[in-house]
């Protein structure tokens, strides 16, 4: 499978709105689970995978005939972005959870303790990837959750620091990468918001954690930043500019996706990554009205006014499973639109 060849390609974050008939939504909208939240499937176990393949179809399929160049699984399959991945691994213990405050500050989190060595067991996403690459012609992209993010969402109970922890989770991340791409992907990305959250932090090992997760990967590769799903964090506390942008220069990833359109960010800070190819967010998820084409298309031009056309991809804010299905597709629809009148206008 070969990417697109034109410029300006589209993708999407990751996630893509998960049916009514499958999980709880009033469930889901309530918390971004560490944990497993198992109660949130509307299906009994031994229906689940049937239903969970049927909605995944139905997301490629709206993102192809939305115009996505390069589709997702939608995360269909998955309670929230990191979970999934993270409570498969050995030496992390989800059924007894510790409590940290969350990334927002006011409420405690459950999240699961790293009782032992951090190891893959298995494939985790395998299937997911196969299963895409099944269903789509198109250029398939596959999210796994970053070392750094998911070393900051549980409880160190084994590793003398967070350090050491982060980079037992980027061995485990890179294993898995390597069967992805093995897989059939063409692109692989690293879901790290919480570089943001604790940049001090991340400025001591992140960029070490995310080259261990992405080492040896041939295909493209992405890590992705956002200030929290829109649903979850609301426009008026994100911040306009990243506290940890310019180190990701550093890292061996060929893109870096930014939430900018909800936060309206100064995209001047755009310079500080000359090296990488952009994923510009254009698509506002706090917003229920979808854009005008013309709208996302001004932040379109907006973006190639600080990264040139051959280096950006078009894409939403962040993730889309918290939004109303209709609503995430004419957003994807407008997008797609908005990004085919600028390819025209620059020739």
């Amino acid at each position: 499978m070969n990417l697109p060849k034109h410029l300006l390609p589209t993708t999407v974050v990751g996630s893509y709105p998960q049916p009514e008939w499958l999980v709880d939504r009033a469930m889901l909208s309530k918390s971004v689970p560490r944990t497993r939240m198992h109660a949130m499937w509307r299906l009994p176990a031994e229906h689940l995978e049937e239903a969970q393949d049927d909605a995944t179809i139905v997301a490629i399929r709206d993102m192809e005939r939305a115009g996505i160049d390069i589709v997702t699984d939608g995360e269909i399959r998955r309670e929230s972005y990191s979970n999934r991945f993270s409570t498969a691994l050995e030496g992390v213990d989800a059924d007894n959870p510790a409590m940290i405050t969350a990334r927002t500050g006011n409420t405690q989190t459950p999240v699961p303790r790293v009782v032992g060595p951090v190891k893959r067991k298995g494939p985790v996403e395998l299937h997911d990837m196969q299963f895409l690459r099944k269903n789509t012609d198109r250029a398939a992209k596959i999210t796994l959750p970053g070392p750094f993010t998911m070393s900051q969402q549980a409880k160190n109970e084994f590793y003398k620091d967070d350090e050491e922890l982060a980079m037992a989770f980027a061995e485990a991340v890179n294993a898995e990468a390597r069967d992805l791409e093995k897989a059939g992907a063409d692109v692989i990305q690293l879901d790290e918001p919480w570089v943001r959250n604790n940049p001090e932090l991340a400025k001591r090992y992140a960029v070490k954690a995310i080259n261990r997760a992405l080492q040896g990967i041939t295909i493209p590769t992405v890590v992705h930043l956002c200030f929290g799903y829109a649903a979850v964090v609301p426009g008026s506390t994100k911040p306009a500019g990243y506290s940890f942008l310019a180190e990701l220069d550093d890292t061996i990833a060929d893109q870096i996706s930014i939430e900018a359109a909800q936060p309206k960010l100064d995209l001047g800070v755009l310079r500080d990554l000359s090296s990488k190819k952009i994923m510009l967010g254009v698509l506002d998820l706090g917003d229920p009205e979808i854009e005008p084409a013309s709208v996302v298309a001004d932040r379109i031009r907006n973006g190639l006014k600080h990264v040139p056309a051959e280096r950006l991809v078009v894409a939403p804010d962040c993730g889309m499973k918290y939004m109303p299905r209709q609503v995430a597709f004419g957003k994807l629809k407008a997008m797609c639109d908005a990004a085919a009148v600028v390819r025209k206008e620059i020739g």
